[in-house]
């Protein structure tokens, strides 16, 4: 038996920045693989084409991820297709540099909801839905740059995902005695394309190379991983195997934010 036959799942954040295994294209491919009907969600629908190409039977749907309408209807349109939402792994996120100083109201303003907001609003039109259905499983991506410093200032990005961890924290409570359980996956410093795409223009200036070669100086375990290894988490998470499972995370990063030198 698959993991997840029979289960639908909505994952957001489904597409990448660029080819390879960003951390929702993977899940939403792991997912299917497992059995899961996947209804892949994503603000830009070019970036779902890879995530459909390596896995076909995938539903997708365009939504902006911080907006309450948006996502209503989204859920609206899981129900529509499928007829319930046993699974939500929420991945929407993305880092932007600078301390308070630095970094202007504004960006801390979008930080707050892109990263926390929408994992908020999914949370909020999807409990209802689990919780009438008589359970179900939410696993939030949250960040190492929750837990530590890693190696350049994000202080929103890192503030925002603390967040996301306490939320998830607070829900599982919350809703515990309703079947619902609720984690977060905690991804270190991973290859995937935003590395490419967008982090090494924040910090190495555009040098790829020299970027990954610091990241992978901090992994105790000597290489980076990628999506695939938040979609693993991910997995045993959302399904059976964790059932006395909640309320608590799953850091993926190597050993990285075990190591204090």
């Amino acid at each position: 038996m698959k993991r997840l036959e029979g289960k639908v799942a909505i994952v957001s954040g489904a597409g990448s920045v660029g080819p390879g295994w960003g951390n929702g294209r993977a899940t939403a491919v792991r997912f299917a693989e497992e059995g899961a009907k996947v209804f892949a969600v994503d603000l830009n629908p070019d970036a779902l084409q890879e995530t459909v190409e390596r896995a076909p039977q995938i539903k997708t749907h365009v939504c902006d991820a911080t907006d309450g309408k948006a996502i209503a209807e989204m859920i609206h349109a899981c129900l529509g297709a499928f007829g319930r939402v046993d699974i939500l792994v929420n991945n929407v996120g993305g880092s932007a540099k600078g301390g308070p100083v630095e970094m202007s109201e504004e960006v801390w303003d979008a930080q707050l909801d892109f990263n926390l907001k929408s994992v908020f609003l999914a949370c909020k039109h999807v409990l209802p839905v689990m919780e009438r259905q008589g359970g179900g499983a939410i696993v939030n991506i949250a960040s190492t740059s929750a837990l530590r410093w890693t190696g350049s200032a994000q202080v929103a990005y890192a503030a925002t995902k603390a967040g996301v961890m306490q939320l998830s924290r607070v829900l599982a409570v919350q809703y515990a005695a309703r079947g619902i359980r609720v984690n977060s996956v905690v991804p270190g410093q991973l290859h995937t394309p935003m590395v490419e795409t967008r982090l090494a223009g924040q910090r190495a200036g555009g040098d790829v190379e020299a970027l990954l070669k610091q990241r992978v100086g901090r992994i105790p375990l000597g290489f980076m991983g990628d999506g695939r290894d938040t979609a693993n988490a991910a997995l045993f998470l959302a399904c059976e195997e964790s059932r006395f499972v909640t309320g608590t995370e799953i850091v993926v990063d190597g050993g990285m934010t075990a190591r204090c030198d």
